[in-house]
């Protein structure tokens, strides 16, 4: 294309300039030759006419494919890969037959007749195609028939029924092309092996090459996008397309808006499928993936509160899901998900309580040592169940004391406040013990706990008594079956203060009879009470 022969300037998509002869391009181009017929529409530059085109389908590089087919007189070799972008440029450009005959719009048409037989990667390289100009392609048709085409290759060469047929579209895989695609959208518990994704469709991993908005596409054809959902072949696929694009556009600020809808259509699925098909393993990772996406409010309640229907099937690797706002670990949601537990769960239950309790304990050990971890979302999660699930409280003080060697620039009042949780009468001898000589304790706390240790020991051994020497018996028997130095030296210590309180009591009685016994030596004989001799 010499520019000495240009008369005509096209200003594609504000982007680049084409000099072009303007009796070639108007031979072939309805539209421009209109445009420049247009006086309006005409500008004089330099002796050359300039007309700016918007929204050109295609862009730059499809503009040139059709001028070099109007200054090849008509002739262009058409591919799977071009013919999209051609026949949309064709139709916007109005290159028809009433022009000249065999015009770019024919010859499109004619080669996508054929689609129906074009291969299986074909018809994935021609969607590719129509990325950058989808809206354009789905309102000439071409979206839909290619969406078909594919349709029509998935039920040929699956061995499984997967897809209801869509009846609600005017341009179905039924008529289109003359066949009919399994009729079945029931899930099928084979597919999913101990409630994990073990197995995937053999279309699974080439789809994952496409643009959200055209697997959003394929979803509305088979009437299962969005609250329409309820096919297990579709939401595994969903659930391995976002973790693709997850792994692969990790940080894409465009990530979220552009595959929302997608998540939700894939946990509408999974909260429809329900627990017969999903474990809380698989559940936890549905969790992880969608997670990293714009999911709408109701469904991430909707999954969260499926999840912790389940809770007490949960292991410590599940809840250990990454955090997102600074700390190692996503804690909120372990919160959100223990709340849900108590008030929507199965609260009844003794047994689930108190596994979830031994659960959390774990939990609880596992985020201490995370130097970003606040005594808020600590104490959130630690104080998320009722005292009735934990028979014993040493695993909550195993992570406080974690929590406290972690974080040594603590206040004294921050340390007494992360110690708000702990029940003391439910602390072992050896963690009470354990609590009182741990420098990093408040000695309020240890007085605590001592305290209730003490209580305790006294209910234990005298529930008839509080004799201060029955107590002693006791407590010396203990220490000579006991081969556990720390417990010993406990006991004695606990004997020895009761010693001193009976010595206290003993003085105190024996005070109070002298006491007595002067007051009435007195008034017997009040001479002697006053210093004088006693007479005889």
């Amino acid at each position: 294309m010499a520019e000495a022969y240009a008369d005509l300037q096209v200003h594609i998509n504000g982007q680049h300039t084409f000099f072009l002869n303007e009796k070639i391009i108007s031979r072939f181009s309805g539209k421009l030759r209109k445009l420049v017929m247009q006086e309006n529409s005409k500008k004089q530059i330099g002796g050359s006419r300039l007309l700016d085109i918007d929204d050109f389908p295609g862009g730059v590089e499809e503009f040139e494919l059709v001028s070099r087919f109007c200054y090849n007189n008509g002739n262009i070799e058409i591919s799977v890969s071009n013919v999209c972008p051609l026949h949309c440029s064709a139709v916007f450009l109005g290159m028809t037959e009433m022009l000249c005959c065999c015009n770019l719009m024919h010859q499109t048409e004619v080669f996508l007749e054929g689609m129906f037989y074009w291969s299986w990667n074909d018809i994935l390289v021609s969607l590719k195609s129509c990325e950058s100009f989808f809206s354009y392609a789905d309102s000439c048709g071409i979206i839909q028939k290619l969406m078909c085409a594919l349709l029509g290759k998935i039920a040929q060469n699956s061995g499984i029924d997967f897809l209801a047929s869509s009846s609600s579209t005017s341009l179905s895989p039924e008529t289109t092309y003359g066949f009919r695609l399994p009729g079945s959208s029931k899930a099928s518990p084979e597919l999913i092996k101990h409630g994990s994704f073990s197995r995937k469709a053999w279309w699974f991993e080439d789809m994952t090459t496409l643009h959200p908005i055209i697997i959003e596409k394929f979803l509305h054809i088979l009437g299962a996008f969005g609250t329409e959902n309820n096919n297990l072949v579709l939401t595994k696929f969903l659930l391995h397309y976002l973790k693709s694009a997850l792994q692969g556009k990790r940080g894409d600020p465009f990530l979220k808006s552009e595959y929302s809808g997608l998540a939700d259509t894939a946990v509408y699925g999974v909260i429809t499928i329900g627990k017969k098909v999903f474990s809380c393993r698989a559940l936890f990772w549905v969790l992880r993936i969608v997670s990293g996406f714009g999911l709408s409010l109701s469904h991430k309640y909707g999954l969260e509160r499926m999840i912790a229907s389940m809770l007490d099937q949960a292991t410590l690797d599940d809840l250990l899901i990454p955090g997102r706002d600074g700390g190692v670990y996503d804690v909120n949601l372990v919160v959100r998900l223990i709340r849900l537990f108590v008030h929507h769960g199965n609260v009844g239950c003794e047994q689930k309580r108190k596994k979830i309790g031994r659960l959390i304990d774990q939990y609880l050990g596992e985020i201490a040592p995370d130097q970003n971890l606040e005594i808020s979302k600590f104490l959130g999660v630690a104080e998320s169940l009722p005292d009735c699930a934990r028979d014993c409280y040493d695993g909550v003080y195993t992570a406080i004391a974690i929590f406290l060697e972690s974080h040594p620039i603590l206040s004294l009042e921050q340390r007494s406040r992360i110690c708000r949780c702990l029940n003391y009468e439910k602390l072992s001898l050896e963690a009470s013990n354990n609590l009182a000589n741990n420098p990093k304790t408040p000695q309020r706390v240890a007085v605590l706990a001592l305290a209730s240790q003490r209580y305790i020991t006294e209910n234990d051994y005298t529930a008839s008594s509080t004799s201060g020497s029955q107590l002693l018996q006791l407590n010396k028997l203990d220490i000579d079956s006991d081969d556990n130095d720390d417990v010993k030296l406990q006991l004695h210590l606990q004997s020895m203060k009761w010693k001193v309180v009976e010595l206290e009591k003993v003085c105190k009685q024996m005070k109070s009879q002298m006491s007595r016994m002067v007051d009435t030596e007195a008034i017997i004989n009040p001479v002697h009470s006053r210093g004088l001799p006693r007479l005889c």
